[in-house]
């Protein structure tokens, strides 16, 4: 396949948000497709060269690319410079100046297969001499390139490529092109990749072996599955109504989620909810999870918190959040933030995928599976009938350093349900009182810029919540109380490489921020409560006709939810729910007041 396709293809991405068109478009796009030009074209198209738990990163900072473009147009950095100041977009300008290039003799086609070569050739180049190979590799490839392919390899190294194409896109315009495009193909699709985390792979199977192939991709160590979610309710009657009357209550741990990939020889390997690999962070329990495991190959998870060893006490998640992404003093961080893993969950054990299995049966088999060490140990469970038992049990979770309980089905059929969310299990904190007191996570999509002390950097952020079934993120507040000098400070850098000129396609906003971003960093965040909004956009037309949902006074928690991927935020259905929650709950005599959040 050639890349001057690809590239005419994402021209017409960028130019719709229509989902429909978009399906229309990949559709078109993939269908003549087979491995492994298939697999390459879909990982391209979302800005990666291989799944997302590879971790494969490009490294080419802006400053390089600029570089890389001066040198393939045959012009200094500083014209570069400024007229990428100009059109605001580094892409934009390498096409723009290559058009201008004399190439002296015909240069054979570009290939997806090449792209994807030389752009995992950049990704492969560590070490010294390293920055001026990834420079030279760009160069190459640019001069190559006719200047539309010019400007979406620009755009994708520096992360920039913004044709709008989400996973749930992809799966649909699969079942499409490679299926019948009904329903049940479309979720024989959606649950192999979920199981495998892989769209090549996937894409493989379905093109070779059609739907009824895609039962054969089972649990493989190494590859993560995509992470069960749970459903939320407002009190402790309304959960044990959802699971008539019976359910097992877990501790809810305030840490870092887990999927522990434990093989019979070889490394272990750790995986956060968003499917990054984080062993090298967190040794000692790569070490110690071989102990703990009495038959591998094996599939937990599990939340990993931060304790006091002395006293066995949990302490707050923010202390576990000083290991994440860290690199180096990894021995003197270890020693001062020691972690332990509570499990609480089994998926494969001895080699066998036991995760179709119901949750009692997986309990079982998880506490016959483990022998709890010091950094391993099994999350406290028990079964309650009635709400004063769950009571009590919360009342203890919470005492022992938890922030509430996870209540989880005993019915038939409570399978673990990958990527998906459902009230097979639901979650109830302590925050879960009268009003709106409990924590939304928002994906921000702008920002604003402050004025005052905060001048000379953005003031407020524009946040979203997630609709999976549209796969768009629609707006619920504006954000800038909660944020300490620091918080302010480190904000520009997180959200820098996600900053576009315009409006991306998946985000629905009826405010305009000074400065758009491509949904990627997650807040959380608290507030008065939900209000319906002739501004934003969540769960439009729900309450009613043209209006959304809006959470009055928001408040930055301080929390940034770094495990999690701006489709793990909270959706917009949940948000509805916790509107007609607090509706509920309201007093006729004290009807919600003041304006909401704009």
């Amino acid at each position: 396949m050639r890349f001057t396709e690809l590239a005419e293809a994402y021209e017409r991405l960028e130019a719709t948000s229509k989902r429909l068109e978009m399906r229309a478009i990949l559709v078109e796009l993939i269908r003549p497709l087979r491995p492994p030009d298939l697999a390459h074209a879909l990982f391209l198209s979302q800005g990666m060269l291989r799944p997302e738990y590879e971790g494969v990163e490009l490294g080419v900072a802006d400053s390089l690319a600029r570089r890389a473009v001066a040198a393939a147009a045959g012009v200094d950095e500083s014209t570069v410079g400024k007229r990428t100041k100009a059109s605001g977009d580094l892409g934009t300008t390498a096409s723009e100046l290559l058009v201008a290039v004399h190439r002296l003799g015909p240069e054979e086609p570009l290939t997806v297969a090449d792209a994807t070569r030389e752009l995992t050739r950049i990704a492969e180049a560590k070490g010294p001499g390293s920055q001026e190979a990834k420079v030279q590799i760009l160069v190459d490839l640019l001069v190559r390139a006719t200047p539309l392919e010019a400007k979406f390899l620009v755009r994708f190294v520096l992360g920039t490529l913004r044709v709008g194409v989400r996973e749930m896109t992809i799966l649909d315009a699969l079942a499409e092109a490679f299926a019948d495009g009904s329903k049940d193909a479309r979720a024989k699709v959606e649950a192999a990749f979920n199981l495998s985390s892989d769209l090549g792979l996937v894409a493989g199977v379905l093109v070779e072996r059609g739907v009824e192939g895609l039962a054969s991709i089972e649990l493989e160590i190494g590859r993560p599955i995509r992470p069960m979610l749970a459903e939320r309710e407002p009190d402790l009657s309304s959960v044990l109504a959802r699971m008539d009357g019976r359910a097992a209550l877990e501790v809810k741990y305030d840490g870092l989620r887990v999927q522990a990939h434990v093989p019979r020889r070889g490394p272990v390997r750790l995986f956060s909810r968003r499917l990054e690999e984080i062993s090298a962070q967190f040794p000692e329990l790569t070490a110690e999870l071989p102990l703990a495991i009495r038959d591998t190959p094996a599939i937990i998870e599990g939340e990993c918190v931060p304790v006091d060893l002395d006293t066995g006490e949990i302490l707050p998640f923010q202390e576990v959040s000083r290991r994440r992404g860290r690199k180096h003093d990894l021995a003197r961080v270890q020693e001062e933030v020691p972690v332990c893993l509570f499990a609480f969950e089994v998926l494969l054990a001895g080699g066998t995928p036991v995760y179709g299995r119901s949750f009692p049966e997986r309990r079982a088999l998880l506490e016959g599976l483990l022998k709890p060490t010091e950094r391993v140990r099994l999350a406290v469970q028990e079964v309650v009938h009635d709400v004063p038992a769950a009571t009590r049990f919360f009342e203890e979770a919470v005492a022992a350093g938890g922030e509430g309980v996870m209540a989880k089905s005993l019915k038939e059929g409570s399978a673990y349900r990958a990527g998906a969310r459902g009230y097979w299990w639901i979650k109830y904190k302590r925050e879960y009182t009268v009003g709106l007191s409990d924590s939304i996570d928002g994906v921000v999509v702008g920002g604003f810029h402050g004025r005052g002390r905060r001048a000379g950097r953005f003031g407020a952020y524009l946040l979203a919540v997630y609709d999976p079934a549209r796969d768009r993120f629609e707006t619920f507040c504006k954000v800038g109380t909660g944020f300490d000098d620091a918080a302010l400070a480190e904000m520009p850098q997180r959200l820098a490489p996600f900053e576009t000129p315009a409006r991306p396609p998946s985000v629905e906003s009826g405010l305009t921020p000074d400065q758009w971003m491509r949904p990627g960093l997650v807040l959380e965040v608290r507030g008065a409560e939900l209000t319906v909004s002739p501004i934003h956009r969540a769960a439009i037309g729900a309450v009613r006709a043209e209006a959304g949902l809006a959470l009055r006074f928001p408040r930055f928690t301080g929390r940034i939810r770094d495990d999690k991927g701006p489709t793990e935020a909270t959706t917009s259905a949940e948000l509805l729910r916790m509107y007609r929650s607090q509706v509920r709950q309201a007093s006729p005599k004290d009807p919600p007041t003041g304006p909401a959040s704009p």
